[in-house]
């Protein structure tokens, strides 16, 4: 058995050991998307006449799917280097890069089974979400986002050393973001200094290019610019994570 695959292996075991996590993994945005669905249920945008849950749900999944990608790899790190278990991995000829790419797989597994339980119940008639034959142009900005995420959260979880600091620093990430690059509310109803702000956020990136999948307006131009946008945070952020990371809490 590789490296490889033994990380692969252990990382899937420890994200589906703690069922509380895993409900929550998955649940978590499904709330967002019942409490903003029946509030905003049937209702407009006045700025574009398209309806709420058209903005609610791209936006809603995009953060569940960033956030779950942060979180899973930041606490993962985070455990792995409180528990020694990193510092007895580099002891082995195993890669830095073998350690990452476990997480990497579970990220985009769990990523992609968020995504069709998402809009699965958002296509109830209950919410009303409807899907354009663009929906395929999401797949690869939804790689790029939980590529960038997942980066994110590489940085996060080698420089937290405690479950409450992973949870501050990733939440102070997270939840402004949000709000400010209109996951949970929409964009075009901002000022527009503020949407010109939102494009220095990955999640603007992210929910812009699942939006405009789902609701037809999606192309290879606008495709191109959201996974551009997405790979370069990912680029970023990555390389902030190799130069960043600690194989134990003493390095």
């Amino acid at each position: 058995m590789s490296a490889y695959t033994a990380l692969t292996g252990a990382s899937y075991r420890a994200a589906v050991r703690d069922r509380t996590t895993v409900f929550f993994t998955f649940a978590f945005p499904l709330i967002f998307l019942v409490v903003f669905g029946l509030i905003f249920r049937g209702k407009t945008v006045e700025q574009s006449g398209r309806g709420y849950i058209d903005y609610i749900a791209p936006g809603v999944l995009s953060w569940g799917v960033g956030n779950a990608a942060v979180f899973g790899v930041a606490f993962t790190l985070m455990q792995w280097r409180r528990d020694d278990l990193l510092r007895l991995i580099r002891l082995t000829p195993t890669p830095l890069g073998s350690v990452l790419a476990s997480r990497y797989v579970i990220a985009l597994a769990i990523g992609a089974v968020q995504a069709l339980l998402f809009i699965g119940v958002a296509l109830l008639p209950v919410f009303g979400l409807h899907v354009d034959a663009t929906w395929p142009w999401a797949v690869p900005v939804l790689v790029s986002g939980i590529t960038a995420f997942l980066a994110i959260g590489m940085v996060i979880g080698s420089r937290a050393d405690t479950p409450e600091a992973v949870a501050a620093v990733a939440n102070c990430v997270m939840v402004p973001m949000a709000f400010l690059s209109g996951a949970f509310y929409p964009l075009d109803a901002m000022p527009s200094w503020l949407q010109t702000a939102a494009k220095v956020l990955p999640l603007h990136y992210l929910n812009d290019g699942i939006s405009r999948a789902v609701s037809g307006r999606a192309d290879l131009a606008s495709t191109a610019v959201a996974c551009g946008g997405l790979a370069l945070f990912a680029l970023v952020f990555g390389g902030i994570a190799v130069k960043t990371f600690r194989w134990s809490n003493a390095s």
